[in-house]
């Protein structure tokens, strides 16, 4: 939904497939959440080759199997700016 809203307000669409996920706090903090493995899945059922995820799934996304991180670029987010660096560019 940040995401979403930030593009809306910096007329800057998104031009690339991209799948995130996570909780955000209200200081900025990426928060982990569940269900990593269906969440790739799901990406990669809709084409989707590059995920943020937040840091603290890190190891969630590590125990995967090979088969479902191929081909897949991941970027890992601690704070919003994280996202945003990916999304928009620094």
């Amino acid at each position: 939904m940040t995401t979403a809203l930030l593009s809306l307000a910096k007329h800057h669409a998104i031009k690339r497939p991209l799948a995130m996920t996570g909780e955000l706090t209200l200081t900025g903090q990426v928060l982990p959440v569940g269900g990593i493995r269906e969440k790739v899945i799901a990406a990669r059922r809709s084409d989707i080759f590059e995920l943020i995820l937040p840091d603290a799934n890190k190891r969630d996304y590590e125990e995967l199997p090979d088969y479902l991180k191929e081909g897949m670029t991941v970027h890992f987010a601690k704070r919003y700016r994280d996202v945003a660096d990916v999304v928009f560019g620094s």
